[in-house]
């Protein structure tokens, strides 16, 4: 059986594209985006709009990044991971649930 082949991002500036798109979804106004080395985290958020992500996930399949962009971008609105911010996440991403677990697995 092959393998799927990983589907990554192209390059920063894609995956800015990105973050703006889910951010007119999610409707936040973001002010800055900065792609760094990060060491215990995935991304960070202000609530000025400032977000940055690990430049890791540019190497990682787009679906988890998806999930890493929505996951902070949300955190604009509702600062901690209850029942609101769940409830956001199922909307926006369905299946955020088993996108965390792969990434859980990294």
């Amino acid at each position: 059986m092959k393998k799927k082949a990983i589907k990554t991002w192209e390059s920063k500036r894609e995956f800015k594209e990105e973050v703006y798109l889910f951010a007119n979804k999610v409707k936040v106004k973001v002010k800055q985006i900065t792609i760094r080395p990060m060491t215990r985290k995935w991304a960070s958020c202000s609530t000025n709009g400032y977000f940055t992500f690990n430049v890791e996930l540019l190497g990682m399949d787009r679906s988890l990044g998806e999930y890493v962009i929505l996951h902070e971008l949300l955190h604009y609105h509702v600062s901690n991971h209850g029942k609101l911010w769940k409830s956001l996440m199922n909307v926006h991403m369905p299946d955020h649930e088993n996108r965390k677990n792969r990434l859980n697995k990294i």
